[in-house]
């Protein structure tokens, strides 16, 4: 039977760890002067990418893990990293003359993953899917899982109302501020990947 409870729980874990208002902005300063149709196909390709990772390791995550080795703290020093760089880009101004190629990258990476499907969100599905019980609780995991997604996509699609009003001055400071954000969420992550390799958890 559908547990609406269990339902409500991970739905919320995930809107607060994927966050769908604060990506708006940094979906804005990666995309910019890319043409709408670019930008549109670009929210579509990082809500499905992040919604594959998420599957794909809320099925067989764990096992995942431990076959290459990889421990939590690790993935998210990684990810921390890896969202750095592409901080840097942006507060730099390096990526206001995208080409073909980084509109296809940049739905992948970062905003597919990790800036969605970073390790929080990996684990919190991992840890869902290994102790909902039944087809119910199965089943109300993964409508969870489905309706985040769904929301997401909503507001990188819907976020491109923005770019038309603040025009181009507008995008330039959205850039900056998303940069100075993302670097933020960043060095949290690598703080915390760090933090729990002390603690031992690595």
């Amino acid at each position: 039977m559908f547990d609406f409870a269990l339902f409500g729980s991970v739905f919320l874990t995930l809107f607060v760890i994927m966050d769908p208002p604060g990506i708006t902005p940094i979906f804005l300063g990666l995309t910019s002067g890319r043409p709408v149709k670019v930008q549109r196909r670009m929210a579509w390709q990082a809500a499905v990418v992040a919604f594959g990772v998420i599957t794909l390791f809320g099925i067989c995550g764990k096992q995942i893990l431990d076959y290459v080795h990889v421990s939590i703290p690790a993935l998210m020093v990684a990810g921390g990293l890896l969202l750095l760089l592409v901080a840097l880009d942006l507060l730099t101004g390096k990526s206001d003359e995208p080409t073909q190629t980084k509109d296809v990258n940049v739905a992948l990476v970062p905003l597919g993953m990790p800036l969605l499907a970073g390790p929080g969100a990996i684990v919190s599905v991992i840890l869902a899917v290994q102790h909902a019980h039944g087809w119910g609780g199965q089943l109300s995991v993964w409508a969870a899982i489905v309706a985040m997604h769904l929301v997401l996509w909503l507001v990188m699609r819907y976020s491109l109302l923005i770019i038309r009003v603040i025009k181009d001055g507008g995008v330039v400071l959205v850039t900056r501020l998303s940069g100075m954000l993302l670097s933020a969420i960043a060095v949290q992550q690598i703080a915390g990947g760090i933090t729990q390799f002390i603690q031992g958890k690595g």
